[in-house]
């Protein structure tokens, strides 16, 4: 069955030629030009990935992004016609899994599809779960537990950890995290993220003075290991 992409754009004319290419690709598109019937479609039709143009009339992409978020883990591919680091930082933070500036080649565009779909697949087949030792951080019932005690978190603590463990041995840098679980607004407020970290891993850690699960690696961010 052809995978369903909803496309999201004010201009006719390209959601008409971005319909035949992804239609030439083997996909199954639905288009609309306005962000309310979007949100309409990406209910009724239930799409594998939806493409949404940033600047339209009315509701814009941000809102229809922010709106979809707040019940959906539905791929997201961004059209803009700015490059800015901000209004990238501002879709990643609502969770847009891909950018594309405008002008674009359909062929380009197309290619991000596959990738971002490749990406989400490969997601869905690994574990809804991060064990390290003893504690296990269950991404799906969004609870975290150690020698199966139920540790108490706040969303905020949770939403730290979670960042963390998803990226289980890799050094998350701490303005990604500041990005990610408190917003841009908070960017170079070092001394906020420490509190957080310290506060969590005397919840989580034997000896939070000797962290065995949340490292630091001095200057960058923090690992989850």
């Amino acid at each position: 069955m052809p995978k369903r992409i909803l496309v999201i754009d004010d201009d006719p004319i390209l959601l008409e030629l971005l319909s035949s290419h992804l239609q030439m690709a083997g996909y199954s598109p639905f288009i609309t030009t306005d962000g309310a019937t979007g949100l309409h479609l990406a209910d009724e039709a239930q799409p594998d990935l939806l493409i949404l143009d940033v600047m339209m009339p009315g509701m814009d992409g941000w809102e229809v992004c922010a709106r979809l978020r707040r019940k959906s883990n539905l791929p997201i591919i961004m059209l803009t016609a700015k490059g800015e680091e901000l209004d990238k930082l501002r879709g990643f933070r609502l969770g847009v899994d891909d950018y594309v500036t405008k002008p674009f080649s359909f062929a380009e565009l197309v290619a991000r599809v596959g990738a971002v779909l490749a990406r989400t697949q490969r997601a869905t087949r690994l574990s809804h779960q991060v064990t390290s030792d003893e504690l296990i951080v269950d991404f799906d019932q969004h609870r975290v537990s150690s020698a199966g005690h139920i540790i108490d978190l706040t969303p905020t603590e949770y939403r730290l950890l979670e960042i963390l463990a998803r990226a289980a041995n890799r050094t998350v840098p701490n303005e990604q995290l500041l990005a990610e679980v408190w917003g841009p607004q908070y960017i170079g407020e070092i001394e906020h993220i420490k509190h957080y970290i310290w506060a969590l891993r005397k919840k989580i850690e034997a000896d939070p003075g000797d962290p065995k699960h949340i490292l630091t690696e001095r200057g960058y961010g923090y690992r989850f290991e």
